[in-house]
């Protein structure tokens, strides 16, 4: 289908709000990339990737309550949508179903 291929890093940020469920917000949804994908994640490239999935309709997003520890701030929370679900779906199966066609000797005595 066309225009329902994610790119590598709108696939981890997705994958990345599914597994925070509902404490996705831009600093935790960072933190979490950092951790999993051991390298440096800039909190700017996330924001302008999660205005382009809302805008693709993949997410959704709500403000929270205001917080002290915030100065009263309130923070963005992000959730996929259905379309969300379904693209990142999309990018597993084709993902998937490469793995699955390489013959076992390419990774012989790595795995």
């Amino acid at each position: 289908m066309k225009g329902t291929n994610l790119g590598e890093f709108e696939e981890l940020v997705l994958l990345t709000i599914a597994a925070l469920t509902d404490r996705a917000y831009s600093v935790a949804i960072c933190d979490e990339l950092e951790k999993h994908a051991d390298r440096k994640i800039r909190l700017g490239v996330v924001h302008a990737v999660l205005n382009r999935l809302e805008a693709k309709g993949y997410l959704s997003s709500n403000l929270g309550k205001p917080t002290k520890e915030r100065g009263g701030r309130r923070k963005r929370f992000y959730e996929l949508t259905n379309a969300g679900k379904m693209a990142l779906l999309r990018a597993k199966e084709i993902r998937d179903g490469l793995w699955d066609i390489i013959p076992d000797i390419v990774f012989k005595g790595l795995i």
